[in-house]
This record gives structure tokens, C-alpha cells and sequence, in this order.
């Protein structure tokens, strides 16, 4: 239950929540609502009230009712563990949200690590690894010193790219996902990072991957920046997108979606040669297929001239 899961630290209130989720259970929700309105009004700083609240509100068509209390969710708590802003945007059909919390992010997927290969792979036919890997090597890629895979998760791209990897990297947020990708053993290095606010620090990798990762980024300008200055010359890029018509769009999964255009420039401005993409199928969504982008791409060459006085970017 809310309560037990979140708790607010008052036992009153949470006796209180406990039994709206009773009434919810049984399909009283106008009563459930009632209860829990009361709740908020002893524990108006509780997050996790108003966010179910909002999801509540939001089910009897309290639609402005159901966003004000995702507000409400936010300002009491702005780390926004829950993604009551994104539910907030998602529901007023304007969002203004360009990127996900990371604490919504990394609660996510700490809950899902223990099932999440079995979901993934086996319900949701994720093909994410094999996609990359296939159209690496479509791209010249054979293999990499070293090679850093973003946004690694339970190491489901580690186990690709293992053997082809002199020395492999994974940063996640998620301390259960690195967890899980712990007993694989495939990996060197495991960190625990919001690749979101990657630091350049002088290290230099052969390869980039980023599998079913930047759909929970929103806008892309600052971690493609970020895996142009970690490249070193001619090293590869490899990541997927979700594709939508807008340069970066919210979707109803709460997953963002990137038209190709809006990709295709970003990486034009950070100087990568040799972009390439192809469309695919990326995983099922409540049984229809995700159309998706692989995209592949190639840090410039740097070569010194005759003279010894210049050095130019060639593909």
C-alpha cells in the first residue's frame, strides 16, 4: 500500500491512507478520494498522497483536480521521485518537462532490476543489443580497447559487447540495475552516474553505446556534447531512440520520443562524420510494435598535413 511503501511518518494518516486504499480496492473511489483529501489535510508536505491522489483524481475525470495535485506532489517534494510532474504535463497536453527527474529514474529502475530481463527480453521482445551490435558492425566496428555503455542497466549490451572489448565500462543511476549487472560479470567498471551531468575528465574511449537509454533523457544536446569530447578520433558511437514527429516529445508511456531530424542535427553539430540510420523495431508496447531508430556515427579523424601546420576532419 501508499503507505507502507511511502510512508509520511504520521501513523494516524497513514491508518487513514490505508483504508482510501481499501475503498480504491473495492471500486469506491469517490470515497477513496474522500478519505485521502482528508489525509492531505494533516500531512500537506506527504509527496507520495498527492501523487496518488492525483492518479485517483485523474481516474474519476478530475482532470485540473488530478494536475493540481501532481503540483502539489512536486512542490513537496522537487527531487520528484514518483514523475508527478511528467504525469502533471502528460495530463494539461502541454509538457514542459525536457528531461526526466533522476530520482523518478533511479526509483524506476531499482524496483525493476529484479525482473527487468525477464520483462524486457522475454514479454516486451527488447532487441536493443542486437540491433546495435549488428549495425556497428555494418559501420566497420570490429572492436574496441575501450568502451564505455551508458545508461548500462542489467548488463543485457554488456554481454554483447564483451567479447569484443579489450576493457568495458557500464554507468548507470540505478544502484539495483549495476547490481544485476554485477553477477553477469561482463563488465570492468560499474558506476553508479546520472549520465545526464557526465563530466568530461580526459579519458578517451573507443566505443560509446547507449541501448533504450536516451528515451529517458528527453533533450540530447549536452550527452551527445559529452560523447563527442569522450571519443577518442574515429571512435564509435551506437545508441536508439523511440521515433516521433517533434525534435523531443513526451509520450503517454513516459518515455520521450526523437524525430530523426532533431538527432541528425545534434550530431552534425558535434562534429560527428559518417552518421547512419536505420529503422526498426525496438521492443512491444501493450502489444504494438515501437518504431525506433538505430543510429550510428564515427568522432572525426584527426590527420596533421604535409606541412605538419594543420590538421583537418575527414569522415
Amino acid at each position: 500500500m501508499l503507505g507502507t511503501a511511502f510512508p509520511c511518518g504520521d501513523p494516524a494518516a497513514e491508518r487513514r491512507a490505508s483504508f482510501a486504499e481499501t475503498l480504491a480496492h473495492l471500486g469506491d473511489m469517490a470515497g477513496a478520494v474522500e478519505v485521502l483529501m482528508g489525509v492531505m489535510q494533516i500531512v500537506p508536505d506527504w509527496a507520495a498522497g498527492w501523487f496518488r491522489l492525483g492518479e485517483w483524481l485523474e481516474g474519476c475525470g478530475a482532470v485540473e483536480a488530478a494536475a493540481e495535485a501532481w503540483d502539489k506532489a512536486v512542490a513537496a517534494d522537487p527531487r520528484d521521485p514518483l514523475g508527478a510532474g511528467l504525469r502533471r504535463d502528460l495530463l494539461r497536453g502541454v509538457p514542459v518537462a525536457e528531461t526526466m527527474p533522476p530520482a523518478f529514474v533511479e526509483l524506476l529502475f531499482d524496483q525493476y532490476a529484479p525482473r527487468f530481463d525477464r520483462s524486457l527480453v522475454g514479454r516486451l521482445e527488447y532487441r536493443g543489443p542486437e540491433l546495435l551490435i549488428t549495425a556497428l558492425c555494418g559501420q566497420g566496428f570490429v572492436r574496441a580497447e575501450r568502451a564505455l555503455d551508458l545508461g548500462c542497466g542489467t548488463g543485457l549490451m554488456g554481454a554483447v559487447l564483451r567479447a569484443r572489448c579489450g576493457w568495458l565500462g557500464g554507468y548507470d543511476i540505478s544502484a539495483g540495475m549495476l547490481a544485476e549487472a554485477a553477477v553477469k560479470g561482463d563488465y570492468d567498471l560499474l558506476e553508479k552516474r546520472d549520465i545526464a551531468q557526465l563530466e568530461l575528465d580526459g579519458t578517451a574511449h573507443d566505443l560509446i553505446v547507449a541501448a533504450d537509454v536516451f528515451i529517458y533523457l528527453g533533450a540530447l544536446e549536452r550527452v551527445i556534447g559529452w560523447c563527442a569530447g569522450a571519443l577518442a578520433p574515429g571512435g564509435h558511437l551506437a545508441f536508439t531512440v523511440e521515433l516521433g514527429d517533434a525534435p523531443v516529445q513526451l509520450r503517454e508511456s513516459r518515455r520521450f520520443a526523437h524525430s530523426r531530424f532533431y538527432v541528425e542535427q545534434l550530431l552534425a553539430q558535434a562534429g560527428f562524420v559518417g552518421v547512419a540510420f536505420e529503422d526498426c523495431v525496438l521492443r512491444q508496447d501493450r502489444g504494438a510494435d515501437v518504431p525506433a531508430l538505430v543510429v550510428t556515427a564515427r568522432a572525426p579523424v584527426l590527420v596533421q598535413d604535409r606541412e605538419g601546420d594543420a590538421a583537418e576532419a575527414l569522415a
